[in-house]
């Protein structure tokens, strides 16, 4: 990782690039394969590389995310990961874990079929990666594959083209890397059919549109079976709250072209996008997702729940000393779960747990919101905008299932959260509008073939119900994707106790671990107890 030149929309500056390139270089592996990465850190600060959706059972020292799992990589050091896929297949991604930096760290992880097996849809003709993102000079531009488009200024002579040859299947992995924004995707004239999301397999459905948030993946199919032209592929952001001025007068674009055209036609073919406020075009879209069930793709959905568990997802203020902040008041703009900001400890926390030291995070996150309110309302107690702030996990039993329902709020502003946990997949049994209702609401769920993800959309205004089998020790982080959100504190932990096995137990750390600022921590007598390094 290394600082380079990039010019983007009229202006020349230094980002962060992996290997040179933005995105970075795709991966591109089988299911089951094992994969050494070395992160050589030349940039002028510390970060972390986290491997998005990739599981890793029994080893979270490799996950990435940087105060939870891992300290920065210094300036001028490496850090080699270690991953063993497993039931991974389909498109995944890596990037950056630590402050901002993942806006041009970022890149595509294919995971192909096992050898020896295939796709369960005819195989395509080609493929192609379509990594969205935002631009790192304007907040209110977005990208495919490091190109904003004809529709931005000094752009429309370097637009990216993908190649299609008529009556030809083609296969387009997607993955929204923009920092704060779910994006509508379309083709020009065309449908297309969903077949994966997050490397899990759906049943096969058609569309016009795509909806894909911030850390979400997603495979297409396409047919070229258009008449031989050129045709605008487009993304656009989807902000429900309507209250951005820029929503929807911001799109990107690339173009479909198929060979043999006539190069002296008309212009591409205009692409339409739902509108940037279209709620029940996104409901309606994730409504169609259902996991493939199949014979060599089965579920596992947990039909008995050990652990119920409801979050809500809001955004707060917080004071600060003499009114001094910029914000509201004087106020400045955090978010929360649960009403606790989510604040990063001196040791990553991963480490505290395995090494028993006390006094760096607390077990006492709580299951269920502290205080009941109508969540969805325009009107609230002021009171609830305040949040608590500190460093709390929620710890869970090895082999425990667990239904985590996730709750919106209209707490300052709603939005429609993706929620990511890390080191797990979750089937997403069930999502509406409004507040949740434990009675009523779950005799809907979907238990049968529910879509297997990583990464959950909250719906605005609404709730999502998610059901997971706690059997990957660790400690994992679960936040908001939405960039924003997750540094001013709409995360937590989970911390998954071992298992009553060698097997089932999460391994010893790297001897090579990036030194956290506060190391010498580590081995204080007073804090740490040594006894028992594997005792959680």
């Amino acid at each position: 990782v290394a600082p380079t030149s990039y010019t983007r929309l009229c202006e020349t500056k230094d980002i962060l690039t992996v290997n040179g390139q933005f995105p970075g270089p795709t991966l591109y592996l089988n299911k089951g394969d094992k994969l050494l990465v070395n992160v050589i850190n030349n940039a002028p600060y510390p970060l972390t590389i986290h491997w998005h959706g990739l599981l890793n059972p029994m080893n979270p020292w490799h996950d990435g995310p940087e105060y939870i799992t891992m300290c920065g990589i210094k300036p001028g050091e490496n850090f080699t990961h270690d991953y063993q896929f497993t039931t991974e297949e389909g498109t995944l991604w890596y990037h950056a874990h630590s402050d901002w930096t993942r806006v041009t760290i970022h890149g595509t992880v294919v995971i192909y079929p096992a050898v020896g097996t295939t796709y369960p849809f005819p195989a395509p003709h080609q493929e192609y990666v379509v990594a969205l993102g935002a631009d790192f000079n304007k907040s209110d531009a977005y990208l495919i594959n490091s190109q904003p488009g004809a529709l931005y200024n000094c752009s429309a002579a370097d637009i990216t083209r993908f190649k299609f040859e008529q009556g030809k299947t083609y296969l387009l992995r997607l993955l929204n890397g923009a920092m704060s924004d779910a994006l509508f995707f379309a083709i020009a004239n065309h449908t297309f059919t969903i077949v994966e999301r997050d490397g899990s397999y759906l049943k096969p459905f058609d569309t016009e549109y795509a909806v894909i948030s911030p850390g979400q993946t997603m495979d297409i199919i396409v047919n070229a079976n258009q008449t031989k032209g050129l045709y605008y592929v487009g993304a656009s952001p989807y902000i429900a709250s309507g209250e951005i001025a820029y929503a929807d007068d911001t799109t990107t674009t690339t173009l479909v072209e198929y060979e043999g055209h006539n190069s002296s036609d008309a212009s591409p073919s205009i692409v339409y996008l739902p509108l940037y406020n279209d709620i029940a075009a996104t409901y309606k879209f994730a409504s169609q997702e259902r996991s493939l069930a199949s014979e060599d793709h089965p579920v596992d959905v947990p039909q008995k729940v050990d652990i119920k568990l409801m979050f809500t997802v809001s955004m707060n203020l917080e004071n600060c000393p003499n009114a001094s902040c910029v914000g509201i008041n004087g106020t400045r703009f955090v978010s929360s779960m649960n009403n606790i900001t989510f604040t990063n400890p001196m040791i990553h926390i991963l480490e505290a747990y395995y090494w028993s030291m006390k006094g760096i995070y607390r077990t006492d996150f709580p299951s269920f919101p502290p205080y009941l309110f109508n969540f969805t309302s325009d009107e609230y107690p002021d009171e609830l905008m305040y949040p608590e702030s500190g460093t709390r996990a929620k710890v869970l039993d090895y082999n425990s299932t667990v239904e985590l329902v996730f709750q919106a709020t209209n707490l300052l502003k709603a939005d429609n959260h993706p929620m990511h946990l890390h080191g797990y997949d979750f089937y997403v049994v069930g999502r509406g509008f409004g507040n949740f209702d434990p009675d009523k609401d779950p005799l809907n769920y979907n238990v049968v073939d529910p879509p297997l993800e990583n990464t959950v959309a909250v719906p605005y205004l609404g709730w999502a119900a998610v059901r997971f089998k706690a059997n990957n020790p660790g400690v994992w982080l679960l936040h908001c994707h939405f960039e924003r959100h997750f540094t001013w504190g709409m995360n937590t932990v989970f911390i998954v106790k071992d298992g009553p096995t060698n097997e089932t137990s999460m391994l010893p750390p790297p001897t090579y671990m990036p030194k956290c600022t506060d190391s010498d921590l580590l081995f204080n007598t007073e804090t740490v107890d040594l006894s028992h390094p594997s005792d959680h």
